[in-house]
């Protein structure tokens, strides 16, 4: 990529790096040196910058604070078998930050400004991104209101960021996870689809009742019949009964994950049977008692593909078989692993050299 894009980049005093234990690694605790900034003011897009990672002071009147104007992404960025970097997918995030974007009312950003912004930060970075097996550099690029106005109605300013970390396996075990018949996540015609912060503070509570009682997570059921799964989680929900991967289809109410779109093509790869469609919660349970559900996980960018070991339903834990080397995730997650360290071919045009 050609680099036009001027960025005032300061550099920080000393390095924070050798705090990082690459052996103890945990998700989302230690920041790297370094964060990209942009505001949004009068209509345009301001001159960028990247600058020492650190706290900055906003407007106890701030517009995303009291109305909930904040959006944001995840992404990774993976070191290769020859010593590179390499994004996942950067263009695909881009185009979803935009979409809730203006879902929310907020300014969209130019592929130029994001792009070059992103891969000056991890350059200048790219001692943060580990090598270890299971490793990776978290990106967190956001967005957020910056207007100090009580006043119901979209900012007229914003800032872009983006901050990054490195981290370990999310989960270190299969999961424990029943499906919610009471709380909802979000509803068709919602922000469902969108990544803004609202979605991820109303789930907390429900979340954490099902974790009082023993479970890691949710699956997510429909808003108006608690009758069909949307998300598993903070992930999408993929399923294989027999030989088939099944997993709910999009909407309003569901989020476009990149990671699901990346099985779903190694799937079709592979010659399996791909159906994105209502999935009822009453058709897992049959399958389950039936013995032809042969796996259910999770998909997103913080686990990548994470095993369901036990699914609850009214009062009764089903358990799944054990997950084998041919089993369909395991697969899916080893060849992601290849792909993203240089180790497989690239037959999607998915990494974007750093």
């Amino acid at each position: 990529m050609t680099e036009t894009l001027t960025i005032n980049i300061q550099r920080s005093a000393t390095s924070r790096l050798g705090e990082l234990d690459p052996a103890n690694i945990e998700f989302g605790k230690l920041f790297s040196d370094h964060l990209f900034v942009v505001d949004y003011i009068n209509g345009e897009w301001q001159e960028p910058q990247i600058l020492p990672y650190g706290e900055m002071a906003v407007s106890p009147a701030n517009s995303a604070l009291h109305y909930g104007q904040a959006i944001f992404e995840g992404m990774k960025a993976y070191r290769t078998a020859q010593g590179g970097v390499s994004l996942f997918r950067p263009l695909d995030n881009l185009q979803r930050l935009n979409a809730s974007a203006e879902r929310m009312c907020m300014p969209t950003l130019p592929e130029e400004l994001f792009m070059q912004g992103l891969t000056q930060l991890i350059r200048l970075d790219s001692g943060w991104v580990p090598k270890a097996a299971d490793t990776a550099l978290y990106i967190r690029p956001f967005m957020f209101a910056t207007d100090g106005f009580l006043g119901v109605r979209p900012s007229e300013s914003y800032r872009f960021m983006i901050i990054t970390c490195p981290v370990g396996a999310f989960y270190n075990k299969p999961l424990r996870v029943r499906f919610e018949e009471k709380y909802v996540r979000s509803a068709e015609g919602g922000a469902g689809y969108a990544k803004n912060a609202g979605n991820y503070g109303a789930a907390m509570y429900p979340t954490k009742l099902a974790q009082q009682q023993g479970y890691n997570q949710l699956i997510w059921t429909d808003a108006s019949e608690h009758r069909y799964v949307e998300e598993s989680g903070t992930m999408n929900a993929i399923f294989v009964i027999n030989d088939r991967v099944i997993t709910p289809a999009l909407s309003t109410s569901i989020l476009d994950g990149i990671t699901r779109r990346s099985v779903l093509q190694l799937a079709r790869d592979w010659d399996m049977p791909v159906e994105e469609r209502k999935v009822s919660v009453h058709e897992i349970v049959e399958a389950l008692e039936a013995g032809t559900l042969r796996e259910a996980f999770g998909v997103g960018t913080a686990a990548t593909i994470a095993p369901i070991a036990v699914i609850g339903f009214e009062g009764h834990d089903y358990e799944l078989p054990m997950t084998s080397a041919n089993s369909f995730s395991r697969r899916a997650s080893t060849a992601l692993a290849a792909i993203r360290s240089g180790q497989a071919p690239d037959a999607h045009g998915w990494m974007t050299a750093v």
